[in-house]
């Protein structure tokens, strides 16, 4: 599945607006924001860079003013990881992966049973589910007019979004589903807002959207997590242990030798 993975972000990050493919990486960058989740490369699987590729990738970054990063699969491509360590990369973390497949998947909530999941279709409702997120991660980022519509654009490309209404009006939480391309499709952003957690939102859109794609022919759905908490919503959905992802970036101080 390593590998899978690393096609997938490879693929993914192809489509990005501004993409620069260079000695065995490719990075993508999206105009208009600095956020480092947003703009990162990741390595060919099986590539083994050297430490000129590896600086050829870092000047990509540095004349657009940004932090180099990076996000693969270690197992995918065994010789990455010491050649960006030599050169100054630290650890920002590693992570667990879950993959579901049609034979794993536990199936939707039956209807009336747990939250409604809906799709959102309108401006306010891709606003409403952007807030929520931003609340839901604590601030990591904020909610703005430019991540309502990064959540249109998904859904208009190819992807899949959720959300979850509150009672009193807005959004509960949601989550979104990257498009599909090697075979197998992304996860991410399962976010609940804190009042309304341990009522079953997580595990209800994260049903939700694996149907969807496993329902649209993927092979397989991945994601990542953090705490034992979460993971049990996804292993009750249907999600396996599939691997590791490692994250690693460039400090400004190494970046300026």
């Amino acid at each position: 599945m390593d590998n899978r993975v690393q096609d997938f972000a490879v693929a993914h990050l192809r489509r990005r607006p501004d993409v620069v493919e260079t000695g065995g990486f490719v990075a993508g960058f999206s105009p208009g924001t600095d956020s480092p989740y947003l703009n990162y490369a990741t390595p060919l699987p099986g590539t083994a860079p050297t430490g000129g590729d590896v600086a050829a990738l870092v000047g990509a970054f540095r004349e657009r003013g940004l932090l180099p990063r990076l996000e693969f699969a270690p197992e995918a491509a065994p010789g990455v990881a010491a050649v960006l360590r030599a050169a100054g990369f630290g650890t920002e973390a590693v992570h667990e992966y879950l993959v579901c497949t049609p034979g794993s998947f536990a199936g939707r909530l039956p209807a009336g049973d747990g939250p409604r999941v809906e799709v959102p279709g309108t401006d306010e409702e891709f606003r409403a589910l952007d807030a929520a997120l931003a609340e839901a991660f604590g601030g990591a980022f904020s909610a703005s007019a430019e991540g309502a519509a990064r959540l249109r654009r998904l859904q208009r490309d190819g992807g899949e979004v959720r959300l979850v209404r509150a009672g009193g009006g807005g959004c509960a939480g949601g989550a979104t589903c990257s498009p599909p391309a090697e075979g197998t499709a992304e996860l991410a952003g399962v976010g609940t807002r804190p009042a309304h957690r341990r009522r079953g939102v997580a595990a209800a859109v994260t049903a939700a959207l694996t149907g969807a794609m496993l329902d649209r022919g993927v092979g397989s759905v991945w994601l990542e997590y953090s705490g034992a908490g979460s993971r049990q919503v996804y292993t009750r959905v249907g999600y396996r242990p599939g691997g590791t992802r490692l994250y690693v970036s460039l400090p400004a101080r190494a970046a300026s030798d």
